[in-house]
C-alpha cells in the first residue's frame, strides 16, 4: 500500500503566501493539505477556501479544529461549503484544540464533547435531520440546507487514550498527536485505536493511523536543527516520555529555559531562549521531529515506517534564519523535502 503524505501549515502569513504555498504543496506531490486552526490568526476555513480555489487534486481540511470555539453545526456547514467549493476534496480534522486559553475557553470533558460533536457533524454532513439531546449539545430539527454530495472523511487528532479510542470508534483516521515516537509508544496508540474499533464492531485496521510529525528540511541542515530546538523543548516538557533517556538535571534546565520563551515557536518574531542551543542537541531534536538535510529525513522516516505506519501527517516548520519570513522558511522545507518525496513514498 502506498504511503499517504499530508502537509499542514499554520496560516501566520499573508493570505497570498498561504495560497502560493498550497499550490506548491500540491505541485510537489503531497496527498492532503491541512490548515491549522489557530485562534487570532487567519481563519482556517477562509484559508482552506482560497487554497481549494487555487488547487485541483490535493485534499484540503483542518488540522485540527475543535468543538469549543466552533459549534458542531457551524463546523458541518463550513466543511460542507468547502466540499462543494473543492469538488469533493474536503476532509475534517478535529480534536480538543490548543491555544484557547488566550480567549478564555477551556477544554472541559474532552471525550464526551468530541463524541457528541463528531456524531452530530457526521449526521449533518450525511444529509440527515438531527434531533439531538446530549450532555453537551442540543439540536432540534437541524439539517444542512446544502449537504455535500461526497462523503467527507473525519480525522481525530489526540495524544490521549480516551480520544484515540474514540477515533477508532467514530473516525476515518486517527492522528497520533505526540511528536515523540518509539516502537513501544506506537504500539500503545494502535492498541487504543483497536479498543474503539472493537467497540464499534469495526475490523482491525479499518481506521487509518498517521503519526503527526514536525518536518523541517534544508540543505543547510544546521539551520533546520536550530529551528527545531525550541519546538523540541516544548514537546519534551509537555510529553516527558517515560522511555526517553534524559538526565533529570538537563530536563529541568530545558524546562526553566522555556520560561523565558515568548511568542508562537513557529513565528519568526518569537523569542527563542539562547540557552536551548546547548541544552537541546541534534540527537534530541531527531527524537521529536523529522529534521535536517533531505537525505537525513529519509533515514529518520524509515525508522517511523518500520514501526508499521503507512501514512505521515507533517506539520511543516519554516526554516528560521535572520531576515527570513515564515513563507520563505516554509517554502524551503517543502522544496527540500520534494527532492526525496519519491523515496519516502517507497518506504512502505
Amino acid at each position: 500500500m502506498p504511503v499517504t503524505l499530508e502537509a499542514e501549515f499554520s496560516p501566520g502569513m499573508p493570505l497570498g503566501d498561504c495560497v502560493q504555498l498550497a499550490k506548491l504543496i500540491e505541485e510537489v506531490g503531497f496527498d492532503r493539505l491541512g490548515i491549522s486552526d489557530v485562534v487570532l490568526w487567519h481563519d482556517t476555513f477562509v484559508v482552506q477556501a482560497l487554497c481549494a480555489q487555487a488547487t485541483e487534486r490535493v485534499l484540503i481540511g483542518c488540522m485540527v479544529t475543535n468543538p469549543y470555539s466552533r459549534h458542531p453545526a457551524v463546523l458541518a456547514a463550513a466543511v460542507g461549503s468547502l466540499a462543494e467549493l473543492s469538488g469533493g476534496r474536503a476532509f475534517l480534522g478535529i480534536g480538543v484544540g490548543s491555544g484557547l486559553e488566550a480567549v478564555g475557553i477551556g477544554y472541559e470533558r474532552p471525550v464526551a464533547t468530541l463524541r457528541e460533536a463528531v456524531s452530530i457533524i457526521r449526521k449533518l454532513l450525511d444529509g440527515d435531520e438531527v434531533d439531538f439531546e446530549g450532555e453537551i449539545y442540543r439540536l432540534s430539527g437541524a439539517r444542512l440546507r446544502l449537504p455535500p454530495h461526497h462523503r467527507v472523511p473525519i480525522a481525530i487528532g489526540t495524544r490521549s487514550e480516551g480520544v484515540m479510542a474514540l477515533a477508532g470508534e467514530l473516525a476515518d483516521a486517527a492522528l497520533v498527536g505526540a511528536r515523540y515516537l518509539s516502537a513501544q509508544l506506537a504500539d500503545k496508540y494502535r492498541s487504543w485505536v483497536a479498543q474503539g474499533e472493537r467497540r464499534s464492531g469495526r475490523g482491525p485496521g479499518d481506521v487509518e493511523i498517521a503519526p503527526r510529525l514536525t518536518l523541517c528540511v534544508s540543505h543547510d541542515a544546521p539551520a533546520a536543527y536550530r529551528t527545531m530546538r525550541r519546538d523540541t523543548a516544548e514537546f519534551l516538557v509537555t510529553l516527558h516520555p517515560d522511555d526517553l533517556d534524559l538526565e533529570p538535571a538537563r530536563f529541568e534546565a530545558i524546562s526553566a529555559a522555556l520560561g523565558n520563551a515568548r511568542g508562537w515557536y513557529f513565528d519568526p518574531e518569537a523569542f527563542h531562549p539562547p540557552e536551548l542551543e546547548e541544552l537541546v542537541d541534534d540527537e534530541l531534536v531527531r527524537q521529536f521531529s523529522i529534521c535536517g538535510s533531505p537525505g537525513e529525513v529519509v533515514d529518520q522516516l524509515r525508522r517511523i515506517a518500520d514501526m508499521g505506519f503507512g501514512s505521515f501527517s507533517f506539520k511543516l516548520a519554516p526554516v528560521r534564519r535572520p531576515g527570513s519570513t515564515m513563507s520563505d522558511g516554509l517554502r524551503e522545507t517543502v522544496t527540500s523535502f520534494a527532492e526525496v518525496l519519491a523515496e519516502v513514498r517507497a518506504l512502505a
